[in-house]
């Protein structure tokens, strides 16, 4: 019993104790923004957080602000991630169909090199407009942890949907279309 009382072990249980509240606190802290997620559980729809970032062509800036009055599908995407290259083809058909009613796909290349962004987007014939965010810079404003991920962004400006990985036909009809016949 005096053994456990000894200052050395009462020093190492107080570290450890501390390492571990600090972990939890960094863990706690440094949680993604999933506000968007709860409000579509509870059948809202949240703002979308502003997005204005070069284009990927390198002219000029491009907004999520700029498509206001149309569906958005807001994909975040990289040359490297395999699951984004299986997706493309499936966006770039959309895009094709969605343009025709007011709407569109956004992609936006996340840490990523712009030549290997840009060989992708030819590599896989894509034509939506495209953003680029190289450092990642808006990532937690989406609270994004991997890629792809998708939001779908209703005629005013709100999130309506997301996808956390490749999206489908079926998240596309079931999400998207619907979103089509609304009024901003």
């Amino acid at each position: 019993m005096r053994r456990l009382l000894a200052p050395l072990p009462i020093a190492v249980l107080a570290a450890v104790v501390a390492l571990v509240a600090l972990l939890a606190y960094g863990l706690a802290s440094n949680e993604p923004e999933r506000g968007v997620e709860r409000a579509l559980i509870a059948g809202g729809r949240e703002p979308a957080p502003d997005v204005d970032l070069p284009r990927l062509e390198g002219n000029g800036n491009g907004s999520l602000a700029d498509y206001r009055g149309h569906v958005v599908v807001l994909n975040f995407w990289a040359s490297w991630c395999d699951p984004c290259r299986a997706e493309s083809p499936l966006l770039q058909r959309w895009h094709e169909r969605l343009d025709k009613q007011g709407a569109t796909v956004l992609g936006v290349d996340v840490q990523d090199i712009s030549g290997d962004a840009l060989d992708f987007v030819s590599e896989y014939g894509l034509t939506y407009p495209m953003l680029r965010d190289g450092p990642g810079d808006i990532r937690d404003d989406f609270g994004i942890l991997g890629l792809p991920e998708t939001f779908v962004i209703d005629r005013r400006g709100r999130v309506a949907a997301v996808a956390r990985g490749p999206v489908d036909d079926e998240f596309m009809r079931k999400q998207v279309a619907p979103l089509l016949k609304e009024r901003a």
